[in-house]
């Protein structure tokens, strides 16, 4: 049994520790600042540490990927049980230097939560896009995420001619 699977087990602990606690991120030492209970409204503050921090003073572009990465994932799981859902592509654009903590921001608006439910019905998988992004602690925008990801049913094979 693993460090997760223990955690998960708790029935006292919220979704936002539960969040912090994932072995990967609770070494980012991240903090859940917003957790909608629907899991559509997400926010993440990733600090600005010793071993966050790169050379010229921002926080590494590999741990703003590491937390982006699967935070689409985990809310769509929450939101569309009963399918598989993996990243397909994740995109990081610098726009400016992430030389404080920076909180990253997810939402999940109804426009696309509909165009994914209306995929569902009609093709049974979705590949929607995310855009998030993170905020320095002055409130600019240092980096914009984009995630698109896979919504599969359960047992998914790919074949040749499917995206």
């Amino acid at each position: 049994m693993t460090l997760r699977d223990i955690v998960a087990r708790i029935p006292f602990i919220s979704e936002a520790t539960r969040l912090q606690w994932h072995p990967p991120f609770w070494l980012m030492r991240i903090k859940v600042t917003q957790l909608t209970e629907d899991w559509r409204k997400i926010q993440i503050k990733l600090p600005k540490t010793a071993i966050s921090r790169n050379n010229y003073g921002g926080v590494f572009g590999g741990f703003q990927a590491s937390l982006a990465d699967p935070i689409a994932v985990v809310a769509c799981s929450h939101i569309f049980p009963g399918h598989s859902i993996w990243t397909r592509e994740l995109s990081l654009d610098f726009q400016q230097q992430p030389n404080t903590d920076i909180t990253l921001h997810f939402e999940l608006s109804k426009q696309l939560e509909q165009q994914i439910r209306d995929d569902l019905a009609t093709k049974g998988r979705s590949t929607p896009t995310f855009e998030m992004y993170y905020k320095r602690t002055d409130g600019q925008i240092c980096t914009v995420i984009k995630n698109t990801i896979a919504i599969r049913p359960t047992g998914y094979k790919k074949s040749d001619y499917a995206d």
